[in-house]
């Protein structure tokens, strides 16, 4: 089989199959793109002529590009998973990467904001303008929540129920799950419901344009790319020196739970990770923030 062909088909697994995120399933295809003009440049056209070889020169060669380890490492995965796939169909006899270590990456600790960095930037947005009112309300229900930016913005109308306070989330793999809102959320969300909404869609042409629950003048659902140019004035306008971007506040959810003492699994189902490996990186950022603390204030540290 063409590799061009065989990446084809495992986006299709990926899209079809697997019910991957849009921008997980492209990520790869970057990835394996990448092994394709490698291939390429080779002379490999069949995926049955790829060996191990192969593969360790396409590594070296990344890192010869100036890759970090991280990226590489998420390269060697992409291609793992695609002949594990084809290994399924049974177009592999064997899995060239079987025998290729991953590059070590370290454990990378989240950024996070502190409690009052966090009500700096919710104070950020205007009150006096539609734009704002939306905005904070999406920065009140990202801090409250902890959802991934595309969970934000795929929120609709029927996921928010304001009355018990609670959002219905479609996280990765189209698996559902409930998290609450708090009151500051709820009352910023309502808020924006009532003296916002139906503004934006008025400037649109006219009320029903999308059932997507936070909107644009344009008519639509507001897009990842405008509420990370959003988020990052609202971080310059609340002088905060350092990077934020929606998983910022996702990062700091977790950890400002952890911090006053949430069980692990319970944070856990609130961001929806299926692994709970996954969320033990937070333990990570509270131990080193103890540590800061106590080297700060103990008289012999």
């Amino acid at each position: 089989m063409r590799l061009d062909e065989a990446i084809a088909q495992f986006r299709f697994h990926l899209r079809a199959e697997r019910a991957l995120a849009s921008n997980t399933i492209e990520a790869y295809t970057r990835d394996l793109g990448q092994f394709a003009m490698f291939c390429d440049d080779h002379g490999i056209e069949q995926v049955e002529h790829i060996v191990a070889d192969h593969v360790a020169a396409w590594l070296g060669r990344l890192f010869d590009d100036g890759l970090e380890a991280r990226s590489v490492a998420r390269a060697l995965i992409s291609l793992r998973r695609l002949c594990l796939f084809l290994r399924v169909e049974g177009v592999l006899p064997q899995n060239p990467t079987a025998t290729i270590d991953i590059p070590r990456t370290g454990r990378r600790i989240p950024r996070t904001l502190s409690m009052a960095e966090v009500e700096m930037l919710l104070a950020a947005p205007s009150v006096h303008s539609p734009e704002g009112l939306r905005d904070r309300a999406m920065l009140e229900t990202l801090y409250a929540t902890g959802l991934r930016v595309s969970e934000l913005i795929g929120l609709t109308m029927a996921s928010a129920d304001l009355n018990v306070g609670f959002v219905r989330v479609t996280g990765k793999g189209r698996k559902t799950r409930l998290v609450p809102l708090g009151e500051h959320a709820q009352d910023a969300i309502a808020t924006y419901l009532i003296d916002a909404r139906a503004a934006l869609l008025r400037s649109a042409g006219g009320p029903g344009v999308t059932d997507g629950l936070f909107v644009t003048r344009r008519g639509g659902t507001m897009t990842r790319q405008a509420f990370w140019k959003n988020i990052k004035r609202y971080a310059r306008d609340a002088g905060l020196h350092t990077h934020v971007s929606p998983h910022t506040l996702r990062h700091s959810f977790a950890t400002h739970l952890l911090d006053h003492g949430a069980n692990l699994r319970v944070v856990q189902a609130l961001l929806g990770h299926a692994d709970i490996g996954t969320t033990q990186i937070y333990t990570h950022v509270t131990r080193e923030r103890l540590k800061r603390m106590h080297t700060a204030h103990h008289p012999r540290a």
